[in-house]
């Protein structure tokens, strides 16, 4: 394996729906619909645990938490990600950076970014400047654009211990 800087994505997506919390980058965001999924369903978190896995080759993160697995019934996303480091960690690698983005139409994402950013860089063991995240719409165009569901995605930047 390649032991210099390496690059991976990761992209995920959830359904809004009543009765569930909505939880993003680690930060439950105050709305009328949650994200549903058989973790804590944090759609973002999701995708920057891919994103640190792709970087090394390894499995994405269904492989370490299947959703068959009924211990993984509302994790919290933080210990995935903490899981993709300690995963990377293995093989010598460290986290360098992330930047990610949210594509939604609800919720309003802009006034949590700074508490998002904060949460994810305690979890990746980071400074928030190494942390990009950003939000957008989808223009009210598509699934999310008529507010079903949520999307982000993630680049990340892994580097030898």
């Amino acid at each position: 394996m390649n032991k210099g800087y390496r690059i991976g994505t990761g992209y995920d997506v959830h359904r809004l729906v009543e009765g569930r919390r909505c939880v993003i980058g680690g930060v439950e965001i105050p709305n009328a619909l949650g994200l549903l999924g058989h973790s804590d369903a944090d759609v973002l978190s999701h995708a920057v645990a891919d994103a640190i896995l792709g970087a090394a080759a390894l499995p994405d993160i269904g492989y370490y938490f299947p959703p068959s697995d009924p211990s993984c019934k509302d994790i919290d996303s933080q210990k995935i990600i903490a899981r993709a480091v300690e995963e990377i960690g293995k093989l010598g690698f460290r986290v360098f950076n992330v930047d990610c983005t949210l594509i939604a139409e609800t919720p309003k994402l802009l006034p949590h970014i700074a508490a998002i950013k904060k949460r994810l860089a305690e979890t990746l063991k980071l400074s928030p400047q190494d942390v990009g995240v950003k939000a957008t719409t989808n223009e009210k165009m598509g699934w999310i654009g008529s507010k079903e569901g949520v999307a982000a995605q993630a680049v990340c930047l892994i580097c030898p211990l």
